[in-house]
Order: C-alpha cells, then structure tokens, then sequence
C-alpha cells in the first residue's frame, strides 16, 4: 500500500505539471482575465491559511505533548502560504496594471 505522503506529493507534482501547461497554453489577450482569476485564488489561499494559524489557538492553551508540535507546524505553513499568495495577489495586480497601460491611448 503506498502511504499518504507518497500519495500527496504525487498529487502535487501532477498539479504542478496541470498548471504549467495550462497557464502557458493560455493566448497573450486572456491574460489579464487570467490574472484576475489567479488573484481570487489566491485571496481564499489566504482565508484559509488565516484559519489555519487561528484553528488550534484555543487548544494550545491545554498540555498536549507531540500534538502541538503538528499545530505549531500548521501555523508556521499557514503563515508561508499567507506570504507567498500575498506575493502572488501583489504581482498580478503590478502585471494587471502594465498589461491594461498597453492599451490606453498615449498622448
């Protein structure tokens, strides 16, 4: 049987394939549209990542040996998915930005 992490990881590794096919594939005028949609996705990556460090905060105040390591570990990836999507939001919106100046009449 294989086990969970071997499972996730493949899991993650065909996302990843899925995504970068899918993204260069896609023409150069869906592209602000594109980004629009990868800034929503990433505004409930943080949502969630946010309910991720807050989930277990009114348990940690209980002694419960190992299981607080696995919620100090849920807080510190909650708190690197909060980054990198904030990443994410803040470069679409500099792309958005310069792909819409493209078409704005110069005077």
């Amino acid at each position: 049987m294989v086990s969970e992490s071997i499972y996730l990881l493949s899991i993650f590794v065909l996302a990843v394939f899925v995504g970068y096919y899918v993204v260069w594939s896609v023409t150069p005028a869906l592209h602000t549209p594109l980004m629009s949609v990868t800034n929503a996705i990433s505004s409930v990556i943080i949502v969630g990542a946010i309910l991720a460090i807050g989930a277990d905060l009114g348990v940690s105040s209980v002694d419960l040996g190992d299981a607080d390591k696995g919620s100090s570990l849920t807080r510190w990836l909650g708190f690197g998915a909060i980054i990198l999507a904030s990443i994410n939001i803040f470069g679409g919106f500099l792309v958005t930005q310069r792909m819409l100046a493209m078409y704005r009449k110069k005077d």
